[in-house]
């Protein structure tokens, strides 16, 4: 009896132990990341508005994803006729300090019909250095946009994930696949 007693204290011992670097990284990635509260003003602050939509996809996105450690404020526009363009630009903010400019532009096929404008608040995740960002990012879209709505999708690529949260007006409806050309200069090309 007192051989198992010694051994499960072993055992907890060398479980607390390993698990003590653990605890060590989940400081410094919260160190490293933005926590809900702090993106629900900066998004409150740049949308100019707290809606209890915006707090819900907020919501949504921090338990599917967990916690951004950039984002990127901007505007964009968009249309289609079952092929459609995007067109957007904005500052990218990462949690560590800096950021930068950053122009973005995608084609989409799919069954898709209007054209919207919006504010787009996009979380990123795990971005290594802000020049990472300059990529294209394969996503799906649906959407619904009459006079007024807000939606979020994700967009994925070597370990990155986006997740652009958009306000818009416009009349548009449908769901797409494309992706999204991020870039340092803006430019009329799509591709």
């Amino acid at each position: 009896m007192i051989d198992r007693r010694r051994h499960l204290q072993h055992l907890a011992a060398l479980a607390a132990a390993t698990s003590l670097p653990a605890l060590a990284t989940d400081d410094k990635d919260k160190d490293a990341t933005y926590d809900q509260d702090s993106i629900l003003k900066a998004a409150t602050d740049f949308f100019g508005q707290t809606t209890e939509g915006l707090a819900k996809v907020i919501e949504k996105a921090f338990k599917e994803q967990g916690r951004p450690n950039a984002y990127i404020k901007g505007e964009e526009a968009g249309a289609a006729i079952t092929v459609g363009l995007r067109y957007g630009e904005g500052e990218l903010m990462m949690k560590g300090g800096g950021g930068s400019k950053v122009f973005w532009a995608g084609p989409s096929i799919g069954f898709d019909l209007g054209a919207n404008a919006s504010k787009v608040f996009t979380l990123v995740y795990h971005l290594p250095k802000a020049a990472d960002i300059y990529q294209r990012f394969p996503g799906v879209d649906g959407s619904l946009y009459y006079i007024g709505g807000a939606g979020i999708n994700y967009q994925r690529l070597k370990g990155i994930t986006l997740a652009p949260i958009r306000l818009g007006v416009g009349l548009r409806a449908g769901a797409s696949v494309g992706y999204i050309h991020y870039r340092r200069e803006k430019t009329i090309n799509p591709f």
